[in-house]
C-alpha cells in the first residue's frame, strides 16, 4: 500500500470517528454520509465531491425521495457538508465535505 492510500483511509477513519460521535446522527445520516465518502474516494477527492443525487441513492441504499432530502439537509443544517447544486442536465452537483475535529 502506497503513502497516498494511507492517507486517504486514514483521513475516512477521522472523518468516521467524527460521525460516530455526534449523537444527533442516525443511521440515515451515516448512509448517506458513507456514499459521500465512498465517491470522494472512487474520484481521488478529499473534500469537492462531485455527486449525482441518483447515485447518492442507490449507494446509501436510500429508496424515497423525502427521505433522501429530509437527512441531506440536515447533514447540510449540521454543518457536515455543503451542496452546491448544478442546473445543468450534463453537469453534476458538487458537495463539501467540511473538516470537522476529532475529539479526543
Amino acid at each position: 500500500m502506497n503513502d497516498t492510500n494511507k492517507l486517504s483511509e486514514y483521513r475516512l477513519m477521522q472523518c468516521l470517528s467524527v460521525y460516530m460521535d455526534d449523537p444527533r446522527l442516525n443511521v440515515w445520516h451515516f448512509a448517506l454520509l458513507l456514499a459521500i465518502l465512498s465517491l470522494g474516494y472512487r474520484q481521488g477527492q478529499k473534500q469537492n465531491i462531485k455527486v449525482s443525487r441518483s447515485k447518492i441513492m442507490a449507494l446509501s441504499h436510500i429508496n424515497t425521495l423525502p427521505t433522501y432530502h429530509k437527512y441531506f439537509k440536515e447533514l447540510q443544517c449540521f454543518g457536515y457538508v455543503e451542496y452546491t447544486p448544478s442546473y445543468h442536465p450534463g453537469a453534476r452537483s458538487e458537495i463539501k465535505l467540511n473538516e470537522k475535529e476529532v475529539k479526543s
